[in-house]
């Protein structure tokens, strides 16, 4: 009996622990890079670990869309390289702009947490001199990035030539007069994006895209829950 027992556990649980030990290591990593709060997916995220409140996001200097003196702020940590950013980009952004930016009700802030490698870097530089020397085209050429992005990481698209190549489709931007302004200013906008990180890792951000609205912190959601639980953020703010 002991034999049979021990028989159906080398052929039958063993291989079950395995399997299902590899779902949980890879269910780990994934949540790991998306980063943040366990949500459950319901756009209501749990407590996060430090106290978050817009208020005390520092904006100034960092790029926006919509009114300087909007009555709310959204405050996005973002990467580049970041595929879960794209995402957002492409599905949420876009109904925050129509719902809330269009109408004058919030501004956007795009904040720096740049931490998947040197292009990471090098597109948070240059984003820099495009909103310091066109700030007009900044949202445009920040959409037209993502919408390039490739493969996560220093390979493909998202070095200086590429992005460079980029830009000089985006009407209304001399690629050479940004290229002058990011070498004129590399070191202070090097400052400017390292403090951005450390606000969001002090803030208890560990992953992209990372979003601030009143006391809320929202990450790792689908993209369907990031924009009903920034919405209705909001809409509670502007009551």
């Amino acid at each position: 009996m002991e034999n049979t027992k021990s028989a159906f556990m080398d052929k039958y649980l063993t291989p079950l622990a395995i399997f299902v030990a590899a779902i949980i290591i890879a269910l780990a990593l994934i949540y790991g890079h998306i980063g943040g709060v366990a949500t459950g997916g319901t756009g209501a995220p749990t407590a996060p670990a430090v106290a978050v409140n817009i208020k005390d996001v520092k904006t100034d200097g960092d790029p926006f869309i919509g009114p300087a003196n909007a009555p709310t702020t959204v405050a996005l940590f973002y990467d580049y390289q970041c595929p879960f950013c794209k995402q957002f980009e492409q599905g949420v952004t876009p109904q925050l702009i129509t719902n809330y930016v269009s109408t004058g009700k919030t501004k956007i802030v795009f904040k720096d947490f740049q931490f998947l490698g040197a292009d990471s870097t090098t597109a948070a530089l240059f984003a820099r001199a495009v909103w310091a020397t066109y700030p007009d085209q900044f949202y445009p050429w920040f959409m037209a990035m993502f919408n390039a992005q490739d493969q996560e990481g220093d390979t493909g698209f998202g070095n200086l030539a590429s992005i460079e190549t980029l830009t000089k489709t985006i009407p209304g931007i001399d690629v050479t007069k940004v290229e002058a302004n990011m070498n004129a200013n590399k070191d202070a906008y090097q400052k400017a994006v390292d403090a951005d990180r450390a606000e969001g890792a002090a803030l208890g951000i560990n992953g992209t895209p990372s979003i601030i609205v009143g006391t809320k912190l929202f990450t790792g959601l689908s993209t369907a829950a990031y924009y009903s639980g920034i919405s209705a953020e909001l809409n509670s703010e502007l009551k």
